[in-house]
């Protein structure tokens, strides 16, 4: 071997040695943090946004205050007040008239007076009943007015209130005494004394205006679990409709297809040997039906979403900017989700997008499950999302706000953490195309969302509500169903109305209906609704005359009245439906926004039904009308109680009132029937229980907006892909070669309950 050889290896080996010292180096050491960089400013509110902010914890109580000194009555604390007493129910923000609002926005006008709208339960009146009061101005209250009779035609009646937390529980009471009277029937057929039983509401509450009897479904209760799925097959008809609590009664107890006259009786036919008893084991924790405890030990952590950056959006107050999107967003307790004044690149698409009703209808042949038709509006939508779960419900890093509200108390609560904003990527193209023919070039942009989302629990549903903004001028609205199913005692033909999902539970059928306004305004308050769709015309071809074609042609067509706009649940409807302006775009289009639903929703309750009109929304997939500033939501927090005379009757909506050239709403109805099965326990799944709608640009613009995006790539096959200067996907390796700073995990959603 020469000198020469000699000094290559020995090169060779330093250079290895050099090598194999710095991955060892670099192994060992953690990856920096992430640096954030602030987001870019779009735009400036200057607080404009806050003329529709919920109300703050201070202006709530200023408002329980002023009611409390000037009405001249005693108020009792919700929260202990007995049906006969009268008190505060809730207090919300009064939004101020679109008219007020717009001469401020676009304007220059006054700001808006800042009002609470209060609802107060009068029971210790002659003529009990619900009264609301709008208060301000805020945040020190000089004055109030009765907006009842303006509102509503008349005064509310009492009967048609809610139910209140301190009722349930004079209500269980009540129960836990009746079931004292049938201790060998309960030791037998449950293995209970009754104290262990949970009790679970149904709604609406008898058969005309003015009950409020209500059956309750009794279920075995396992500390840590629901419920929902280990019914033991007694429901109890209970009265509560007399203002004095000592006055309610049990009217009815059923128990595996036999009604009874009280516990007492039902206790006697058991002792007598006339009654077929279902022995129930009381069921263990580890055991137990639909028990949501891990069954392994945590394996290793799934992908994480975050920002090597830092959030690529803003949040100020109620107010959120993403790339061209402004948004103002909040809650209302009873009817959830609200968004104001969205804007696109400067120009307002839509005043108002709020969620307003969550129907809930089921089929059993137990009395519980037939008679439910819950409206969850008047049980709290907004009232119940809670805090959302870092890193589950949300992106671990997703920008996390609180809610604030006032119910059944004179002092206000905070569900903290119970909204979550995010940029959410969706491993998906938002357009890409790969050339391979002419000149060979690659471009694209990702599918990024900005996501607004809250999650209501109510009872034993959870819905997941998303709003989300697309980079081509896109809005899309989802909901998704979760949570347990409810569930009958499985007894004869039950499987009539639903399936067998364990021992003796009956998953049974219903319906998810769910309704949104969507106040659009569309280059300006003043639009028409378009409609187009395709056909087929029978032509000879022009180059072949002895021959036809069935040419495909497209049919437009502007509706001009509401009873034209007023499209059937799951009846045809045009394929492509807009909001348009009178003003074209560069093409002479009228620039317009096309409404996209994604539903499957079972049939609507007969209209011969009695309380049919309390949720007549439920009648149209799509509806458009007028916009009226006394038609505010298509449903009222009354209609549960009273559905036989419907204090709001969206029908009533409908009055053919010309469309062309007006500030209109769409009202928009999706849902999915549920027949729940093996695979619902122990939770329904979200995959396949999403439905929703878009708000699609259709001629908006001149050509699709994202094409300004930040976010694009393009290389030809004469570039280099891998040259950061030429794809911003190869800067990745050095601009997001970082460890994210995750916050510690914290959760306080039980803190409120």
């Amino acid at each position: 071997m020469n000198v020469k050889t000699v000094l290559v290896l020995l090169v060779l080996a330093l250079a290895t040695i050099f090598a194999l010292v710095c991955v060892l180096l670099t192994r060992g050491r953690a990856p920096s943090a992430c640096q954030h960089q602030p987001p870019q400013q779009e735009g400036t509110d200057d607080g404009q946004s806050l003329v529709f902010a919920d109300l703050t914890g201070e202006e709530m109580v200023q408002v329980v205050r002023y009611l409390q000194g000037n009405l001249g009555v005693q108020l009792v604390d919700a929260s202990r007040a007995k049906p006969s007493d009268n008190c505060i129910a809730s207090v919300d923000v009064q939004v101020p008239v679109k008219a007020e609002v717009l001469r401020f926005l676009d304007g220059g006008g006054a700001r808006p007076p800042r009002e609470a709208l209060a609802v107060l339960y009068f029971g210790n009146q002659p003529e009990p009943n619900v009264t609301e009061y709008v208060v301000g101005p805020l945040p020190t209250p000089a004055y109030h007015r009765d907006v009842t009779v303006q509102k509503y035609g008349g005064k509310v009646p009492y009967h048609r209130r809610p139910v209140t937390g301190k009722e349930y529980v004079d209500i269980n009471t009540l129960i836990q005494r009746e079931l004292r009277k049938a201790p060998r029937f309960l030791a037998t057929c449950c293995e209970s004394d009754g104290t262990d039983l949970a009790i679970l509401t149904t709604a609406p509450r008898g058969f005309k205006s003015g009950d409020r009897m209500t059956w309750f479904v009794l279920f075995h209760n396992v500390a840590g679990t629901g419920y929902y799925l280990s019914p033991v097959g007694l429901e109890v008809l209970v009265d509560h409709g007399d203002l004095r609590v000592s006055r309610w009664r049990l009217r009815h107890v059923f128990y595996n297809g036999r009604y009874f006259a009280s516990t007492e009786d039902l206790e006697r036919a058991f002792v007598m040997n006339l009654l077929e008893v279902v022995k129930i084991k009381k069921p263990r924790a580890e055991a137990v039906l639909g028990s949501m405890r891990p069954r392994h030990p945590p394996g290793s952590p799934g992908p994480l979403q975050y920002e090597p950056q830092g959030p690529r959006y803003s949040v100020r107050d109620n107010h959120v900017t993403f790339q061209g999107w402004s948004i103002t967003f909040g809650m209302n307790p009873n009817n959830g989700p609200r968004l104001f004044d969205i804007r696109y690149r400067g120009e307002r698409i839509a005043y108002e997008l709020s969620l307003q009703e969550a129907l809930a209808l089921y089929g059993s042949n137990c009395p519980g499950g037939m008679s439910t038709r819950y409206l969850d509006g008047s049980f709290g939508i907004g009232r119940f999302a809670y805090e959302l779960v870092r890193g589950l419900d949300c992106p671990y890093t997703a920008t996390y706000v609180d809610q604030h509200y006032l119910a059944e108390s004179d002092t206000p609560k905070t569900n903290q953490n119970s909204l979550c904003i995010f940029e959410h990527d969706a491993a998906l193209p938002l357009r890409r195309h790969f050339s391979d023919s002419q000149s060979l070039y690659y471009g694209g942009l990702r599918k990024n969302t900005l996501v607004i989302r809250a999650i209501s629990t109510l009872i034993n549903y959870d819905y997941i509500w998303d709003f989300m903004f697309h980079g081509s001028g896109a809005v899309e609205v989802r909901v998704h169903a979760t949570g347990y199913i409810s569930s009958s005692f499985l007894s004869s033909q039950g499987t009539n109305y639903g399936n067998r999902v364990g021992p003796h539970t009956l998953g049974t059928m219903h319906l998810h209906h769910i309704h949104y306004k969507v106040d659009l305004d569309v280059d300006g308050q003043l639009n028409s609704l378009e409609t187009q769709d395709m056909g087929y015309e029978l032509v000879k071809d022009p180059w072949s005359l002895q021959n036809t074609i069935e040419r495909l042609y497209l049919r437009r067509e502007r509706l001009e009245r509401e009873d034209e706009a007023a499209f059937p649940l799951n009846a045809p409807m045009p394929r492509y439906l807009s909001f348009a302006s009178p003003k074209p775009n560069k093409w002479g289009h009228p620039r317009s926004y096309r409404i996209q639903i994604t539903s499957f929703a079972g049939e609507h309750l007969p209209i011969s039904s009695p309380m049919e009109r309390s949720i007549s929304w439920g009648r149209y997939q799509l509806a458009v009308t007028r916009r009226k500033e006394e038609e505010p939501t298509s449903t009222s927090i009354y209609n549960q109680n009273d559905p036989w005379t419907p204090t709001v009757a969206f029908a009533d909506f409908i009055d053919n009132e010309t469309i062309t050239n007006e500030d209109l709403v769409a009202w928009i109805t999706v849902g999915f029937l549920h027949v729940p099965h093996a695979e619902d326990v122990p939770n329904t799944v979200t995959v396949g229980n999403s439905i929703g709608f878009f708000l699609r640009p259709y001629n908006y613009f001149d050509e699709d907006p994202s094409v300004d995006s930040p976010d694009s790539v393009y290389f030809s096959s004469e570039q280099d892909a891998g040259a950061c200067g030429a794809n911003p996907l190869a800067c990745l390796p050095s601009t997001a070669a970082c460890a994210p700073q995750l916050p510690p995990f914290r959760y306080g959603g039980f803190l409120n309950l």
